[in-house]
């Protein structure tokens, strides 16, 4: 740490909610704690803004957020700012690489999801985390002009593991490629990436990056690590975002953003 801690800039998935993507009245009553302390908070996630928006307006956030990795900055009334998105060229090739029996591909553009079959086990769940509903389309050809994120979905965690590297050497640096989760391999612009993401709101919100913490629990949270002031991990997260954080909180089934908040950063925003 180099400064007191003046912004905190928080994952979702994992992190500010819990496995049933509910937020705890201990977490939102912990953010109040530290907006009271003078600490602007924001959010950043691979979540569309579809999926942040109504958890800003629960948390009285008035900054603004990061959605889809950072990629796309936006007001917490929806209103986008700037937006960072996949050439064609690059999506077409993302989902030829995505082309495997085991892989479900999905797009995110214009606002819209877009998958190929509405039984996916995974669709659930995305359908709580982005708080839209899929539209069905089988051929994703006529959506490529500006999309905003192409997501792998899969059951096989080492399969996306090893495509992870594999599609990421491929694209270069055409396209920012990792995992949110074991399950999803996102695929998003080049600088739709939680490091320049949080670059990005914490220039927008005037704070320099050596007074940001940031908390997060999972490998794409790992850019965002490496810029701030003072990262700060998940306990339920895997052994090398643990190891690659500044301090460790407790899981997020135990309200670790709240004890991160009452015991690490408010003594760190003390003048």
């Amino acid at each position: 740490m180099s400064g007191r801690i003046r912004l905190l800039v928080s994952d979702i998935d994992g992190t500010l909610v819990r496995r049933d993507k509910s937020l705890s009245e201990g977490v939102i009553a912990a953010v109040g704690r530290a907006k009271a302390a003078g600490i602007a908070v924001s959010l950043i996630s691979a979540r569309p803004p579809s999926g942040m928006l109504w958890i800003a307006e629960r948390l009285e956030l008035t900054g603004v957020l990061g959605a889809f990795n950072g990629g796309t900055i936006v007001q917490p009334d929806g209103t986008v700012v700037s937006a960072d998105q996949l050439e064609p060229e690059c999506a077409a090739r993302a989902l030829a690489l995505l082309d495997h029996p085991a892989i479900t591909p999905w797009l995110f553009a214009g606002g819209l999801w877009y998958a190929r079959a509405i039984d996916g086990v995974y669709v659930p769940r995305e359908r709580r985390a982005a708080n839209i509903d899929p539209i069905i389309r089988r051929d994703f050809a006529g959506l490529l002009a500006h999309p905003d994120k192409i997501v792998g979905v899969s059951d096989d965690h080492a399969l996306l593991a090893r495509l992870d590297g594999e599609i990421a050497a491929a694209l270069g640096q055409d396209a920012t490629v990792g995992r949110s989760q074991p399950y999803y391999l996102d695929i998003t612009a080049p600088r739709a990436n939680k490091g320049d993401g949080v670059a990005a709101l914490a220039a927008a919100i005037g704070v320099p990056l050596a007074n940001v913490a940031v908390l997060g629990d999972e490998r794409n949270d790992l850019p965002m690590f490496a810029r701030a002031g003072l990262s700060i991990a998940m306990g339920q997260g895997p052994d090398a975002v643990r190891a690659a954080a500044d301090r460790v909180t407790r899981s997020n089934e135990e309200d670790g953003v709240a004890h991160a908040i009452d015991e690490i950063i408010l003594p760190e925003a003390a003048p």
